[in-house]
């Protein structure tokens, strides 16, 4: 018999639109026809899904929700701890769940607070600065092209052509922009000419890094100045997997992911996003704890190259959270019958 499993979500028809709001102001949030299919993912692995949507839902129905975990990809609202906000309630609610704790989701949201974490374990990212006056543009001592990017959002947000930027001047404009519409500091970083790619990782005891895949961006693999934009994020993503590289290459890169997953504790299951230089040179940009289930999106086409379903690898993400909690899915008797096994 399965479990009782609820549901945690933003999408994106909640986000009420405020005067002065970027256009990607709700970009995290998911379709609703993503949670349609990650309900149906875990409903085929013989398991009653609840749906309990978003943290002031999850807050509404805290005694009442009768479940023995919670999946959550809910996003959140306000500020860079706005990723923390269902998994620090679900803890006080000692209701287990699914992906990373509080502490994991809102460092790295952050991706200045990501950076010195992976400065300090020797993985290899791109120099930065931080920059919260624009006007200082000239005393960033970096090489350029620089990007520029919002110190803590994801989903590409924020990033668009003129994020790269060759000089002071441009530099200046663009964390004027970004600073003035996002509210929050600038992450300027130096910009890695070459390729992309991306790392799913599934697990804990050990965590198992997926197949690597490539970005493809206007038909082409060797990226050089392009990057992922929020327009690539709405015209639809371009992923090859495997990606066609070395074995060596795959290897390191699935290991930098390995490192960047462990030194930020992640849980069940993330996704590393990397360039590699003109020398070979592999950087981690960042680590996304809640990376899109669409299936559209990475975890899909990493299913289709292991040859197994949507559903299955839905399932296996579930899975690695029941062992670490020590769940039975397989007990009778519903919810109060969903303890950690002795």
């Amino acid at each position: 018999m399965g479990l009782r499993v609820g549901l945690t979500y933003n999408v994106k028809s909640e986000y009420v639109f405020r005067p002065g709001d970027p256009p990607d102001a709700n970009a995290e949030f998911d379709h609703e026809d993503t949670i349609g299919v990650i309900e149906a993912a875990i409903a085929a692995g013989g398991h009653t899904v609840v749906r309990i949507g978003n943290a002031r839902s999850l807050l509404e129905r805290h005694d009442r929700l009768a479940v023995d975990i919670v999946f959550n990809i809910a996003e959140g609202y306000e500020g860079r701890n706005r990723e923390s906000q269902v998994p620090i309630v679900l803890e006080m609610l000692r209701i287990p769940f699914v992906g990373g704790d509080g502490l994991t989701l809102g460092l790295t949201l952050d991706k200045i607070i990501t950076k010195k974490i992976l400065l300090a374990e020797g993985i290899p990212t791109p120099r930065f600065v931080e920059l919260g006056d624009a006007d200082k543009a000239w005393q960033v001592d970096l090489r350029y092209p620089l990007i520029v990017k919002p110190r803590y959002e994801g989903s590409s947000k924020g990033l668009r052509e003129a994020s790269l930027v060759d000089h002071a001047e441009e530099l200046k404009r663009q964390a004027h922009w970004l600073i003035e519409t996002y509210r929050q500091p600038a992450l300027v970083e130096e910009f890695i000419e070459g390729r992309e790619f991306t790392v799913a990782i599934i697990g804990n005891d050990p965590p198992q890094a997926q197949p690597v895949v490539q970005i493809k961006i206007d038909g082409t693999l060797d990226l050089g100045r392009r990057f992922y934009t929020f327009a690539h994020i709405r015209s639809g993503a371009d992923y090859v997997c495997p990606a066609p590289i070395p074995e060596r290459l795959a290897r390191q890169l699935q290991a930098l992911a390995l490192q960047t997953y462990q030194a930020v504790e992640c849980k069940d299951f993330a996704r590393v996003d990397l360039r590699v230089d003109r020398e070979g040179r592999p950087y981690v940009l960042e680590i996304n704890p809640l990376p899109s289930l669409s299936t559209e999106d990475v975890f899909m086409f990493v299913a289709k190259e292991r040859g197994i379903s949507y559903e299955a690898i839905i399932n296996e993400v579930l899975d690695a959270a029941l062992v670490r909690y020590a769940l039975d899915a397989n007990e009778e008797g519903g919810v109060p019958s969903a303890r950690r096994s002795r």
